[in-house]
């Protein structure tokens, strides 16, 4: 009896160590980290804050909607170090690590420059290249150019009406016996003779 108590209290102990193991093994592996936020600029010491209703903002190559493409997005409530503003003042120069050149820019009414302060004018990347457009060249075009020549088209000329060949009927034909009255005659013949054998059975 105390060996079977023995051996259940060694199996207990084990299991108790083996769950112990995994749970501690499982909780040291699982390791949470904050994603890094980016630290104000050290040149201007000045950062902007993303304050927009929309949940993010388009980051762009340069200070226009129209000219430059979106490089990027900046999440509604994120800040970046900003390096300066466009001539007018409506679009601000950040540090973008995505961007061409680690810089971008975005619109200043959606975003809040901290700690108030004057940011220096920066010159504006020059315009993108747009991608070229095919062009066709003229030459090869010229060779699918067809110019229609004003030939005169073939004349339809009908065949040579033919004659209406007609048949003359001789007396014989119209005088002779239809066919059905035939049938029929033969027909009552064969009823009578099919009669007369009957009889004579």
């Amino acid at each position: 009896m105390t060996k079977y108590k023995f051996h259940s209290f060694t199996l207990t102990f084990a299991i108790l160590l083996i769950l112990f193991g995994t749970f501690f093994a499982s909780s040291s592996t699982g390791v949470l980290a904050q994603q890094p936020t980016e630290s104000p600029s050290a040149g201007t010491g000045l950062f902007i804050t993303v304050i927009t209703t929309e949940p993010q903002i388009n980051v762009r190559m340069g200070p226009s909607s129209t000219v430059y493409p979106v490089v990027g997005v900046l999440a509604t409530g994120s800040t970046a170090p900003a390096l300066g503003r466009s001539q007018g003042g409506d679009w601000v120069q950040i540090e973008f690590p995505s961007a061409p050149g680690g810089k971008g820019w975005v619109y200043s009414p959606l975003v809040e420059v901290s700690p108030p302060g004057n940011l220096k004018v920066v010159e504006p990347p020059p315009t993108p290249i747009p991608p070229a457009t095919s062009t066709i060249d003229p030459t090869l075009a010229a060779q699918f150019i067809v110019v229609p020549t004003n030939t005169r088209l073939p004349t339809f000329t009908p065949a040579p009406t033919l004659e209406k060949i007609e048949f003359e009927q001789t007396e014989s034909s119209r005088v002779g016996i239809p066919w059905a009255s035939i049938i029929i005659a033969l027909t009552i013949l064969g009823v009578i003779g099919f009669l007369l054998s009957l009889v004579r059975r």
